[in-house]
């Protein structure tokens, strides 16, 4: 399972959000790129970089940033905000993000989405499918759509999509623990009755990438076993109840 540290964009600076909340702000880094610079050093090599600007904009703010990590570390960086029409796109993989996010244009403007994945392709798009009582939210968090979660995510996988993000906002920054039940609801959904981990070495069913509320260490393992290929972790780190001593053993032991 990959280990995939968030770093949270608004002002220029490194925050993170309870619930996204905007008005829960923290800000724990006001430069970014040392954040990225010390996962790095610790062997980490994916990055999940969100430009919370842009989500409440509405089109890609913070690409300079994305640009400052992507030149000047050799991070796989997953960026995602605000990202809604084909010159945003084009300015994040200009920028140097390896993969991009689409969570509210997936559900707001489902031609384009569906054009970015034969465009791009698979490997490169990722559906964000982030939920509040398994109903897809958008626009940053900030409103709730009709949208069932499940079905979301099984209508974008028959569209060709592979990669999924998955947040339970209701446990989002809050330290309480992840959705163990929720992503296995969409694993068994998605990946059918065998096992996930089985379907991924065969490079079948979606890559479920759990996100929220990852809060000990203790966790990263059940998320694997239950199939999970990659987890975000955010606030668990920059509060000091996971290391970066203990995840830069876990990528070197796996």
């Amino acid at each position: 399972m990959r280990i995939i540290p968030a770093i949270d964009i608004i002002d220029g600076k490194c925050v993170r959000l309870s619930k996204g909340d905007y008005n829960t702000k923290i800000i724990y880094n006001e430069n970014p790129l040392e954040v990225a610079k010390e996962f790095e050093a610790h062997g980490i090599e994916y990055l999940h970089l969100v430009d919370l600007d842009g989500a409440k904009s509405s089109k890609i703010v913070n690409f300079k940033i994305l640009e400052q990590i992507a030149s000047q570390t050799s991070l796989k960086i997953d960026f995602g905000g605000g990202l809604k029409s084909d010159a945003d796109l084009k300015i994040a993989f200009e920028s140097g993000a390896n993969q991009i996010t689409g969570g509210s244009i997936a559900v707001k403007n489902r031609a384009i989405f569906e054009k970015w994945i034969t465009e791009y392709g698979a490997d490169k798009i990722i559906l964000g499918a982030d939920a509040n009582n398994e109903k897809v939210a958008v626009s940053g968090w900030l409103e709730e759509s009709d949208q069932e979660l499940v079905p979301f995510i099984q209508e974008y996988q028959s569209k060709g999509i592979q990669y999924v993000i998955c947040t339970d906002i209701a446990k989002d920054g809050m330290l309480e623990g992840p959705s163990f039940d929720l992503y296995a609801k969409i694993l068994k959904s998605c990946n059918g009755t065998s096992s996930a981990v089985e379907k991924l070495a065969k490079s079948e069913g979606i890559k479920l990438i759990a996100s929220g509320g990852i809060s000990t260490f203790d966790e990263l393992p059940k998320l694997a076993e239950l199939g999970c290929e990659g987890t975000i972790i955010g606030k668990a780190i920059y509060e000091g109840r996971i290391s970066m001593k203990q995840l830069e053993n876990y990528i070197l032991n796996k």
